[in-house]
């Protein structure tokens, strides 16, 4: 989850790196740091608990030009949020930044103090730089080091490494985001745990596989050389070129990177008609066209997991194939009955997701075949899956998702369409089309929204509900409130509130109710059952009187045409509502306290 970034060329490598952490502080804002080599040789320390702006107040009237940088944006795991605990860790000759958790740290560090190994701090991370002091005192050069401590730790870890013995920065991964890049025109080389960080330093990308350490190099010019752990060369690591915009890590008039990826949707799903529908996702499509397995297991986390929770309808109503969705958390843990001819759908934003491939990995091992839906063309899950279709979201930077679960849905409706046989026809392409056009209505008229939300973001605790396909979105609607207004919210199937949850209803509660098409007078009944115990209703739905008569406040909606995919249009609602209730509250929207975007550990 934390962020890393390392850097070595002719320009200030401190002010590249810092200018890479901004990028990746939401992955991580406990702490943060940078370990930079000086003129005369020596690796010299800064790091300071709290935001980047506190390391960036800490180097102010320093000297840090340097051609050589490592620096990390911390997510507390092991050890409380404090500067001994920040990273990088130095211990001599040596320092380095580590994004995961090494599972046998105790006894490495009992036996490492044996050998007199000194430690400064509580972190797990620490125990890899003493384990690579002792392999370095033992006469060993800093790769054979790297080999032999690496081999020694267990669990998922990314760490890149600074020695003032040589001129290069080392980088090595197994189970956790790593990605290298170079720039040959201007002799840069960089490495970081997400290549946002990387967007308009390089121009060609480097995706290494586990266990591969990456050695960053810069004379005349750039470039990055891969061995084994047994310090062989190596070809396993996959290379694509940067083709991301400066503009899309920005932004821009937004107060918010959330809010500007609200506003990103109906522009994004355009382009996705325009990527698949006939255009050069059209190959990836055709390569599952009819495939039908036995059974479809769905797997994924939090937002991607109600992403998977809709498709999983769409998959049994298109395909006629009966279709699971599991919380990948759990997948693996229960040993569940998986048959060859079974499908392993796993959905990620960053395709880094811990358990997301811990359950992809279980299929595989099983000989289930496996697909993934996916953002990060290069990532772990890309690379591990057999097929794959890439979500088309863009950068996601707000830590709470929104763009990406609408591109996850829409991804997974065409898959469901292929998979049975059928074609992406412009029937399909036009209600595409129409559902950006009735976001973008909604969002031009987001005063409403945002009035609402003005009145209820006091309110003790949010209960969505939601029937059929619209369950999914009230989940999801209550997750991102939670995420970033810090208030008690549960989705529930509207028809369960009175199975238990109906107890906790009075004035001071607020009932969101999304309401469609489908189940229609259930899910009005259902309001109902709120309104006789005086709780507030909010009502997402037709515009009608009788659902204006109903609520105490109505966002209205035009579902005409939409049918399967009107949730999603629902969901815009939800995000805006979570985003103005945050916003009230004055809370950090885009860095929401305990959370990361990326979930590499466990």
């Amino acid at each position: 989850m934390c962020g890393i970034v390392g850097h070595i060329g002719p320009k200030n490598a401190v002010e590249s790196v810092l200018q890479g952490l901004k990028r990746l502080e939401y992955r991580g804002y406990d702490s943060a740091g940078v370990s930079f080599k000086t003129a005369d040789g020596k690796l010299k320390l800064f790091k300071k608990s709290g935001k980047l702006q506190n390391l960036k107040n800490l180097l102010v009237g320093e000297n840090y030009s340097s051609h050589s940088c490592v620096g990390h944006t911390r997510w507390a795991t092991h050890g409380e949020v404090s500067d001994s605990n920040s990273h990088p860790h130095l211990n001599g000759k040596i320092s380095i930044v580590h994004n995961g958790i090494i599972e046998n740290a105790k006894e490495l560090k009992i036996e490492l103090i044996r050998e007199g190994v000194k430690f400064y701090s509580e972190t797990d991370s620490e125990v890899f730089l003493g384990l690579l002091v002792y392999e370095t005192n033992q006469g060993r050069s800093i790769l054979q080091a790297i080999c032999n401590s690496f081999k020694k730790i267990r669990g998922n870890s990314a760490f890149v490494i600074q020695s003032s013995d040589t001129d290069e920065i080392y980088a090595v991964k197994r189970g956790a985001p790593l990605v290298c890049g170079t720039h040959q025109s201007t002799h840069e080389a960089l490495v970081s745990s997400d290549p946002y960080a990387l967007v308009g330093a390089v121009d060609e990308l480097f995706f290494p596989e586990d266990d591969v350490i990456c050695v960053l190099k810069c004379a005349q010019e750039s470039k990055i050389l891969f061995y084994n752990l047994a310090g062989e060369r190596t070809d396993k690591y996959l290379m694509s070129p940067q083709e991301m915009s400066l503009e899309e890590a920005d932004k821009g008039e937004f107060e918010h990177f959330m809010l500007k990826e609200i506003y990103e949707q109906p522009a994004l799903i355009r382009s996705f008609i325009q990527f698949y529908f006939g255009g050069p996702g059209a190959s990836s499509i055709a390569r599952v066209r009819g495939e039908k397995p036995h059974r479809v297991h769905i797997s994924a986390c939090g937002t991607a997991f109600y992403a998977g929770l809709m498709i999983r309808d769409y998959f049994e109503h298109i395909t006629q194939v009966p279709s699971y969705g599991e919380l990948a958390s759990e997948f693996r843990y229960r040993n569940p009955l998986l048959l060859k001819n079974d499908l392993g759908l796993f959905i990620s934003q960053s395709g880094e997701t811990a358990d997301t491939l811990a359950a992809q990995a279980l299929c595989k091992a099983k000989g289930v075949k496996t697909f993934s839906l996916v953002n990060v063309q290069g990532s772990t899950l890309y690379r591990d899956c057999d097929e794959n279709l890439l979500i088309r979201a863009g950068v996601e930077i707000g830590v709470a998702s929104t763009k990406a679960f609408t591109q996850q849905v829409l991804t997974g409706r065409i898959l469901a369409t292929v998979m049975a046989g059928g074609d992406l026809d412009e029937g399909l392409a036009a209600k595409l089309n129409l559902l950006a056009d009735r976001m973008a209505e909604l969002i031009q008229n987001v005063e409403v929204i945002k009035s609402i939300a003005e009145k209820i973001y006091n309110y003790n605790g949010f209960f969505f509900t939601g029937r059929g396909i619209y369950y999914p979105v009230a989940l999801e609607g209550a997750l991102k409130l939670k995420e970033i207004a810090y208030v008690h919210a549960e989705g529930y199937a509207a028809g369960e509130l009175k199975h238990g949850p109906i107890a906790l209803i009075d004035e001071n509660m607020v009932n969101i109710a999304i309401i469609g098409p489908e189940l229609y007078e259930k899910t009005i009944s259902n309001v109902e059952e709120i309104k006789a115990r005086r709780g507030k209703i909010v009502l997402i739905g037709p515009d009608n009187l009788e659902i204006s008569d109903l609520g105490d406040y109505h966002i209205p909606m035009n579902y005409d045409g939409l049918e399967e995919l009107a949730p999603l249009y629902a969901n815009v609602a939800n995000q805006l509502l979570a985003y103005y209730m945050a916003k009230f509250k004055g809370t950090d929207i885009d860095r929401p306290r305990n959370l990361a975007k990326s979930v590499t550990v466990e």
